[in-house]
């Protein structure tokens, strides 16, 4: 199989779903400079709810910048947006696990269906273009001790993380198949700015902001690893540029904290007590504890987390508190 190693100082770029969280910091970052080597990115993001174009609003003056709205599963909008590009990054997905346990067919359209018309339109294009697939460390379920390396078998416990374990098996399928030059990554829990007020950290820093209560699956032992959406970005770029095509790699922020202790610490920050706290029915198959062994990206390619979760934090909770006109909307639709 391929063992291509993109270095390409003038790289062109094709980035899904960047008008989210993740992928809107990716673009960012680019457009700051933070992340050299890229000569041009194209947009390609449905706007779901979840997507806000604003996100990328720091990027329009960006040279070779380029915003088309559009869905992954458009074969004949992605062959013609893929064109000319060297690369894929594929951030686009339906993300939210309590969504897709309710209703799983949406994370089956955008998280299989897409990345095989990704895939597909690479193929067909006879170029030599690297596809990122952007995945998750719930495709290994959960972990009582220890750390998930590489290796791990994949044993998603929702619907979402089973629709992305299923995107990344077809891209690994690509790669065997065809020779398609694919990368994974599997990144911990973000957080950061720009992140939608569905989930933790950003749910609670608002619901406080509101004078709201913060709701606590079951007992709150639920223990995640934490990594700052800039690290994550970070960890991308690495294995982008210089990953070995075929494989995937874990990126880790190295702190992990239950959601107890990540609870006290932003009450904390924010200045509330426990009298703030409601405890609520479990989610359904929700994962005790996820941990991931970073050590492959770190061996390879040089990443470590740089931020400190607590300052990562309090960052975070000045940027909500500076802009409720972002998130308000959004919590009220």
């Amino acid at each position: 199989m391929h063992s291509v190693v993109v270095r390409s100082g003038h790289m062109k770029l094709l980035v899904t779903g960047a008008a989210g969280f993740i992928g809107s910091n990716f673009v960012r970052m680019i457009a700051k400079g933070d992340l050299q080597g890229i000569h041009g990115v194209k947009v390609l993001d449905k706007l779901t709810y979840a997507g806000v174009k604003e996100n990328l609003s720091a990027a329009i003056d960006y040279p070779n910048y380029r915003f088309i709205q559009g869905d992954i599963c458009d074969s004949i909008q992605v062959t013609e947006q893929i064109s000319e590009v060297d690369a894929v990054v594929n951030f686009a997905a339906e993300s939210h696990v309590d969504r897709s346990i309710t209703g799983a067919a949406d994370f089956v359209q955008t998280n299989i269906v897409g990345v095989q018309v990704l895939l597909d339109a690479i193929k067909a294009s006879r170029r030599e273009i690297r596809f990122l697939q952007v995945s998750t460390d719930e495709v290994y379920g959960s972990i009582e001790s220890g750390s998930w390396s590489e290796e791990w078998p994949l044993q998603p416990n929702s619907p979402y993380s089973a629709s992305k374990a299923s995107g990344e098996l077809l891209a690994r399928s690509y790669n065997r198949t065809h020779g398609t030059d694919v990368v994974i990554t599997r990144c911990s829990n973000n957080y950061g700015t720009h992140h939608f007020p569905e989930k933790l950290i950003p749910l609670f820093i608002t619901n406080l902001i509101e004078g709201k209560k913060v709701p606590i699956y079951g007992t709150g032992e639920n223990v995640r690893d934490w990594l700052h959406v800039d690290d994550h970005c970070r960890g991308i770029y690495s294995v982008l540029m210089n990953g070995r095509s075929g494989e995937a790699y874990n990126i880790g922020g190295g702190r992990e904290l239950s959601n107890n202790e990540i609870t006290s610490l932003i009450l904390e920050a924010m200045d509330a007590d426990e009298s703030s706290i409601e405890y609520v029915e479990d989610r359904k198959g929700h994962d005790l504890r996820y941990s991931v062994d970073w050590t492959k990206i770190n061996r390879e390619l040089g990443y470590e987390p740089k931020i400190k979760f607590e300052d990562g934090l309090k960052e975070t909770i000045q940027w909500y508190r500076d802009n409720e006109a972002w998130w308000k909307p959004l919590k009220n639709r």
